[in-house]
């Protein structure tokens, strides 16, 4: 699976891990930054990421910031990007069978690498569910196109 990957200053050591986890596990991983431990502003890397899967470059994302919360913000901002905060294996599984979520967001100063490859796993290895969730999903996608934020 191609999967796109990219944090800013904080999140760049848990990247790093993840980064590895993924390739030997097999997948092609393009970061698309940062790399240095400079102070960089996360929604650039976050759009960066929401672009790649957007796009259909990559089939999932990975983004990576101190708290997950902003760079989750800013992903969940380019069409077609349902960016989750996951913080554990039960809400990274979650994301993807209820919300179809195709970007993942982690918060490296919340998550230690060893919950970050385990979350991103089943991330990873959960399916879409559908059903009943669909029409949930469908909402929030009317809601990209809508805005107004309808009922």
């Amino acid at each position: 699976m191609r999967i796109a990957i990219g944090s800013d200053h904080a999140g760049l050591p848990l990247k790093k891990e993840l980064v590895e986890f993924l390739q030997e596990g097999g997948h092609q991983v393009d970061d698309v930054g940062t790399t240095g431990s400079e102070s960089v502003d996360y929604p650039d890397f976050g759009a960066a990421v929401g672009r790649a899967v957007s796009a259909g470059d990559s089939e999932l994302g990975v983004a990576v910031c101190g708290t997950g919360i902003g760079i989750s913000i800013a992903a969940n901002k380019v069409d077609g990007v349902r960016a989750a905060v996951v913080h554990d294996v039960t809400s990274a599984r979650l994301a993807k069978q209820h919300n179809d979520a195709n970007v993942v967001c982690m918060g490296a100063r919340l998550v230690g690498p060893e919950v970050a490859r385990e979350a991103l796993h089943a991330f990873l290895d959960a399916k879409w569910e559908a059903g009943r969730h669909g029409r949930r999903v469908d909402k929030i996608t009317a809601l990209e196109h809508d805005q107004q934020g309808g009922s």
